[in-house]
């Protein structure tokens, strides 16, 4: 067994691995880095499509202090993204502690609060802490059917290019990013689309008057109420969309904020063109058709399912399963309350860009490390004496967020008083040990 007592573990080199990384070499934190995949990127290496842009913006999505190329289009492409976590790895020197094709199989505390690592390959080393950041776009959720398909049934991960589509007559179910990219690419290459939504989305246009619509918020001006961004939103559907009912959708029930947004403008653009014929939930299966609720029925070659993912952590023993849907129950984010050592981060989705939210969030969570080693108590134990509560979204108000870690920053000499004075009454706290 490898001794690393003195380091983290941080699993996963994605855009959040990537990230967190750079932030404890810059605080000359020893740390390990591996990641299952043989090479770095995450989803933009292993999941997305050959055609596949971001939705937010390059530059919300950037890291701060590690800007994108000046000449990359206000939506990079995903070689674009690919590109640029590779000159990110190479400007901070990250690639020396990073170990491909190394998949964790199982993640467990023993005695005196450390955190044994068991490798696929059978080797095992031991670490003082652990950062969870293997994603959450890889755990595929396929919906379930009532009845059986004669033709073939992908997730939306499994889509790699329009041949997959060419000349068939293609049914994609979901109402995300991945459901409306996928359909509009099926409305140029295939014979037939259907778009089957469980329930009616907002479109919200990638752009307005020229400016993507995620950095319109993003202006020397005050931080806008969260109504008014909201009624904003509202204005600008209506003013490019129109009304649900002049594409034969009904109105959404939730309001603007309270789901993923999707941003795309080639939807309803197809729909107007009769290229994309938009149906509620699936019914049941019979055969090469498929019948929906509405008593419609369609026959299809391909199904492809852009139901979602789960948030999962196959490689944590039941008792630190915390995720209930698509939250991780862990206080201020990333903490237990009962364990100490063992960090879920980057399981929120953004309503923006995950390089701007990591890149402030990476420099607090390095100062909530070092205070972690100054007391015996988890931290997530703290905040829970401090009041805080235990999320109950796993959607993530980047405003809200700024303004907190903003405020966490700047109170930050309180709360590691806070932290030491509940310490004290806990002397004796440790980890529990869980068997193999």
């Amino acid at each position: 067994m490898v001794d690393t007592a003195d380091k983290h573990l941080v699993i996963g080199a994605g855009f959040v691995g990537l990230g967190m990384a750079q932030a404890l070499k810059a605080a000359d934190i020893p740390y390990d880095q591996v990641d299952a995949s043989d090479h770095i990127g995450g989803n933009w290496y292993h999941g997305v499509y050959e055609t596949a842009h971001i939705v937010s913006s390059r530059k919300i999505t950037q890291f701060t202090h590690f800007p994108m190329p000046e000449d990359y289009p206000d939506f990079p492409s995903a070689q674009n993204m690919r590109d640029y976590l590779n000159s990110f790895a190479d400007h901070f020197d990250l690639l020396e502690h990073i170990e491909l094709n190394r998949t964790v199989n199982h993640v467990r505390p023993i005695e005196n609060n450390l955190w044994e690592v068991t490798f696929a390959s059978g080797e095992q080393r031991i670490y003082k802490g652990v950062l969870l950041c293997n994603g959450h776009h890889w755990c595929k959720r396929f919906p379930k059917f009532e009845g059986e398909f004669n033709g073939e049934i992908i997730h939306s991960k499994d889509y790699k290019r329009p041949d997959q589509l060419r000349g068939k007559r293609v049914l994609v179910i979901g109402g995300g990013n991945s459901a409306c990219d996928i359909a509009a690419e099926a409305a140029r290459v295939s014979t037939k689309c259907v778009l089957s939504m469980r329930e009616s989305i907002w479109f919200i246009p990638k752009t307005f008057a020229g400016v993507p619509v995620a950095d319109l918020g993003k202006s020397r001006m005050p931080p806008m109420p969260a109504w008014f961004g909201r009624l904003m939103v509202y204005g600008i559907i209506r003013l490019t969309f129109g009304k649900h009912s002049d594409y034969g959708l009904p109105k959404p029930n939730h309001q603007i904020g309270d789901k993923h947004p999707t941003l795309n403008s080639e939807v309803p653009y197809y729909i107007k063109h009769g290229r994309i014929i938009p149906k509620p939930a699936v019914g049941q299966l019979k055969g090469r058709k498929v019948e929906f609720i509405d008593g419609s029925c369609d026959e299809f070659d391909l199904i492809v399912c852009a139901t979602g993912y789960y948030v999962a952590y196959p490689f944590l023993p039941q008792e630190l399963q915390r995720v209930e849907g698509a939250v991780v129950k862990c206080y201020n984010g990333s903490f237990l309350d009962d364990y100490r050592g063992l960090y879920y981060i980057g399981w929120e989705q953004v309503r923006g860009g995950v390089g701007s939210f990591i890149a402030a969030y990476s420099p607090l969570f390095v100062r909530y490390l070092k205070l972690q080693d100054e007391i015996n108590v988890p931290l997530g134990f703290v905040f829970k004496e401090m009041g805080q509560q235990l999320p109950t979204n796993h959607l993530v108000d980047p405003r809200k967020m700024f303004k907190q870690f903003q405020l966490a920053s700047a109170a930050f000499s309180r709360i590691a008083k806070r932290a030491h004075q509940v310490d004290a009454k806990y002397p004796n706290f440790s980890n529990r040990p869980l068997p193999n």
